[in-house]
C-alpha cells in the first residue's frame, strides 16, 4: 500500500510560513477506550509483549560471506590472498602445511614489508583461527586472532606503510574488517575463560605466542559499574525502528550496569538492569613486524561512544565502530523491564504505580550536558519516548550537549497532580545531583510532553497566583481547617511558581483545551475502573467534611481522574489558558491533523483524531508545526522527531550567542584589573605597529 502525503503550513510567531510534509499514519482511535480499559483489566499483572530484539543464529560478522565462515567447504582466504601467496611462491606450502606458510609469510615480510602481504597474514590468520575455534583448539584460534589483531593493526597505523597504505582500496575497509573481528573473538574467548573486568591485566598464552593485556575504562564509568559484557553481534533489532550505527574501528558491546549500593540516593534515577553501549578498542603497543615470538603487549580500552566518536591511534584521527541502538533495546527487552505493564498500571491504579514513579535516567549524569525532560501521557510511559530517544542521539550534535531524562507517572490521576509530583521529584533530583546549584546546564533545561504529558510539562512554568485556588474556593486558604499535611498537600497542589530550572517547554498532540473523548460515557467508565489512591480521596472526603460550605467544587477533590481531569468543560483549562506564564520560557507545539480521518476520528474534530486542531493549538508558541498523523503516533514520526532536533538546536544557538555575550560585556571591576586591562590594550596596540611595520 502506497502511503499518502500532504502537505501542511507551520506559521512561526517570526511570521514565516514554512511548508511541512508528512505521510498517512496508521489510525489508531483511543476513542474505544470505553471498550479497551474492561479487556485490559486482564493484563495488568501481565508482562508486556512487545520485544525489541531477538539473538541471532549466527552473529553478525562482514567477513562471513568473503571467507566463507559458515559454508561447508569454508572457511576459505579470500581470491586476492590467494593471489597474493601465488606471486610470492607460497601458495603450494599453504596447501602443504598452513603453520609453516604462515612462517614462511612472515620471514618474507621481514624482507619486503608489502601491504598486500601484511593483509594476507592478517586474514590468512584469521581463517585458521576459526578453524581451529571449529575444531576446539582455542589456545590455537587465540594465537591466531592475536596475530590477525596485530598485523591488521600495523596494516592500518605503521609509519613504514604510509607511502604505500590505500585507503581508497577495498582491502583497507576489509583490514578494518579483520582489526575488529579478531578483537571480538579474541574478547569473546577472553570472557569465556574468566570473567572480563576493566581495570586488570590479563596475560594469555598460546602456544609460542603471549600477550600481555591491560584494560582500561575511558569514560564516566567506574571500573567496577558493570556485572557483564554482551555482544550487539549477537542481537537483531525488532521494535525500534532506526538502528543508528557507525562504521570504524572496534567492537560495539552491550554494558550491563550492575545494581549498586541501594544507600546512594542516585542509584533511583537509573533503572535496574540498565545497559549501556560500549565500544571496545586495542592498542598494539610493540610492533609485530620485528618479531614473531616473544611478548605482545595491548592495551584493551573500553570508549563511550556518547563522549567519543572517534580516537587517536599512533597518531591517527580514528573512527570508532559504534553501536547505540541495541544495547537500548537489550534493556528495554530485560524480563525485569518488561515485567509488569507500566502502562496500564499507571492508568488503572494510580496508587501501586506511584512506586516507581520518578526520573529515570538511560545514561550517567553529566553535568556539562543540557537535561532533556520527556513525559509522556495517558495510558503510557517512557516507552512511548524510545524511537525519539534513539533518533535524537543519533546526531552528534545533539548528544554531545544534551541528556535525556524521562519521567514515569501514574497517568490516571489529574495531571494537576502529576505536575505537583513532578515539580517535587526535579527538586529532589537538582540536591541529589546539584545539591550547590553550580551545573548551570541544570538551567537550560527542556520539557518535551505528549498528550497529557504537554499538560504536566506547561504547569511547570506557570506562577498560580490566586487563580487555581479560585476553582475550588472562593475562602482565603488561610481558614481551611483540618490536619496540616492535608492542607498542605491541597495548597501545595494549587499554589506553586514556575520552575526556574525549565527555558523551554515542546508540546506534542496535547490538549490545551481539553479532548472529547473525555466524555459522558468515558469519564463514567473510568470512575468504574481507575482506583485513585486510597489516601488521596480519603484527604478530600476529610476536608469537605471539615470545612462545610467552603469548597465550591467538591468533585475535584474527591472523584476527578485523569479522563475527569481531561474533559473540555473542566474548569482548570481556561485558568491554564490565562495564567502567568515564566516570561522567559519558550513554547513550541507539534500537532496532529489527519489528512483522512475515520467517521469515529471526525467526531473528535479536524485532528489527530483525540484531540482537536483547535484544542491543540496555541498563540504563545515560538513555532508549530502540523503532521499528518494520529494522537499515538504524533511524536513517533519522523517529522516531529526532526522538529524536535531542530528546536533544540535553536536552543543551543540561544544558549552559546548570550554566552557570546556575556563575554564580550565584561569589564574589569577592580584597580588592577582596570591596570591589567590597559597593559593588555597597549600590548595589542604595540603588536599592530610593529605588524603594520613589517607589512610595508
Amino acid at each position: 500500500m502506497i502511503a499518502k502525503e500532504t502537505t501542511h503550513i507551520a506559521t512561526h510567531r517570526d511570521g514565516q510560513r514554512h511548508r511541512f510534509t508528512s505521510p498517512l499514519a496508521s489510525r489508531l482511535f483511543p476513542l474505544q477506550l470505553a471498550a479497551l480499559l474492561s479487556i485490559t483489566l486482564l493484563s495488568v499483572g501481565g508482562c508486556s509483549t512487545v520485544r525489541y530484539l531477538s539473538p541471532r543464529n549466527v552473529r553478525e560478522n562482514p567477513l562471513t560471506a568473503p571467507l566463507r565462515l559458515i559454508d561447508r567447504s569454508g572457511p576459505k582466504i579470500s581470491d586476492r590472498t590467494w593471489n597474493t601467496l601465488r606471486r610470492y611462491g607460497l601458495q603450494q606450502g599453504y596447501d602443504d602445511d598452513a603453520a609453516v606458510c604462515l612462517l614462511k609469510i612472515q620471514q618474507t615480510i621481514r624482507e619486503n614489508r608489502d601491504p598486500e602481504l601484511i593483509h594476507s597474514l592478517a586474514e590468512l590468520s584469521y581463517v585458521e583461527g576459526k578453524k581451529a575455534e571449529s575444531a576446539g583448539r582455542e589456545s590455537d584460534a587465540l594465537a591466531h586472532f592475536g596475530v590477525t589483531l596485530t598485523n591488521s593493526y600495523a596494516f592500518l597505523f605503521s609509519d613504514e606503510l604510509s607511502q604505500t597504505r590505500n585507503h581508497y582500496d577495498p582491502q583497507f575497509r576489509a583490514t578494518c574488517d579483520l582489526y575488529n573481528e579478531s578483537l571480538e573473538d579474541t574478547l569473546r574467548l577472553l570472557c569465556k575463560e574468566s570473567h572480563l573486568k576493566p581495570g586488570q591485566t590479563y596475560r594469555v598464552k598460546a602456544n609460542d605466542q603471549e600477550f600481555v593485556i591491560q584494560t582500561q575504562m575511558r569514560g564516566k564509568w567506574s571500573s567496577d559499574e558493570f556485572d557483564h559484557y554482551e555482544f550487539v553481534s549477537d542481537y537483531e533489532i525488532q521494535t525500534l525502528r532506526s538502528k543508528h550505527t557507525t562504521f570504524g574501528l572496534g567492537v560495539p558491546m552491550i554494558a550491563v550496569r550492575k545494581s549498586k549500593n541501594k544507600g546512594d540516593t542516585r542509584e533511583k534515577y537509573y533503572p535496574e538492569g540498565l545497559s549501556y553501549a560500549v565500544t571496545a578498542m586495542m592498542r598494539c603497543t610493540t610492533p609485530p613486524l620485528e618479531e614473531t615470538r616473544g611478548v605482545n603487549t595491548c592495551v584493551l580500552e573500553f570508549f563511550d561512544p556518547l563522549q567519543a566518536n572517534q580516537v587517536k591511534l599512533a597518531d591517527h584521527w580514528v573512527p570508532l565502530e559504534t553501536d547505540l541502538t541495541t544495547p537500548l533495546a537489550f534493556f528495554l527487552d530485560t524480563p525485569k523491564f518488561r515485567e509488569r505493564n507500566h502502562e496500564t498500571q499507571g492508568l488503572i491504579n494510580p496508587a501501586d504505580a506511584s512506586i516507581k514513579r520518578g526520573v529515570y535516567m538511560l545514561e550517567p549524569y553529566d553535568p556539562n550536558r543540557i537535561p532533556v525532560l520527556m513525559v509522556h501521557g495517558l495510558w503510557s510511559s517512557p516507552r512511548t519516548w524510545m524511537d525519539m530517544f534513539n533518533d535524537l542521539r543519533s546526531f552528534a550534535e545533539i548528544r554531545e550537549r544534551y541528556q535525556f531524562w524521562f519521567y514515569l507517572y501514574p497517568s490516571g490521576q489529574p495531571f494537576w497532580i502529576s505536575a505537583t509530583q513532578l515539580r517535587s521529584d526535579l527538586q529532589d533530583l537538582r540536591k541529589t545531583f546539584d545539591p550547590l546549584n553550580q551545573d548551570s546546564t541544570m538551567d537550560q533545561m527542556v520539557l518535551v510532553g505528549h498528550s497529557m504529558g504537554g499538560l504536566v510539562s506547561r504547569m511547570q512554568t506557570i506562577d498560580s497566583g490566586d487563580d487555581f485556588w479560585g476553582i475550588v474556593s472562593d475562602q482565603p486558604k488561610e481558614k481551611l481547617l483540618g490536619e496540616e499535611a492535608q492542607r498542605m498537600k491541597l495548597v501545595s497542589t494549587l499554589y506553586f511558581h514556575p520552575n526556574q530550572s525549565v527555558k523551554r517547554v515542546i508540546t506534542i498532540g496535547t490538549p490545551h483545551r481539553g479532548s472529547r473523548f473525555a466524555n459522558d460515557m468515558t469519564r463514567w467508565l473510568a470512575r468504574k475502573v481507575i482506583k485513585l489512591p486510597q489516601i488521596t480521596t480519603a484527604m478530600g472526603e476529610s476536608l469537605v467534611d471539615t470545612n462545610p460550605n467552603y469548597f465550591r467544587d467538591t468533585e475535584l477533590l474527591t472523584m476527578a481522574n485523569a479522563i475527569d481531569s481531561l474533559a473540555p468543560e473542566s474548569p482548570i483549562f481556561p485558568v491554564m489558558l490565562r495564567a502567568k506564564y515564566a516570561p522567559d520560557v519558550k513554547y513550541h507545539n507539534i500537532i496532529g491533523v489527519l489528512s483522512d480521518p475515520t467517521l469515529l476520528q471526525k467526531k473528535a474534530g479536524r485532528g489527530d483524531g483525540v484531540v482537536s486542531y483547535q484544542s491543540a493549538s496555541m498563540e504563545d508558541t515560538e513555532s508549530e508545526l502540523v503532521v499528518d498523523a494520529d494522537h499515538t503516533k504524533i511524536h513517533m514520526t519522523g517529522q516531529a522527531i526532526f522538529e524536535v532536533r531542530r528546536i533544540l538546536l535553536e536552543h543551543l544557538q540561544e544558549i552559546d550567542a548570550s554566552d557570546r555575550i556575556a563575554l564580550n560585556e565584561s569589564t574589569p571591576t577592580t584597580d588592577a584589573d582596570r591596570i591589567g586591562q590597559q597593559q593588555m590594550d597597549q600590548l595589542q596596540s604595540d603588536e599592530r605597529k610593529n605588524t603594520a611595520t613589517i607589512t610595508r
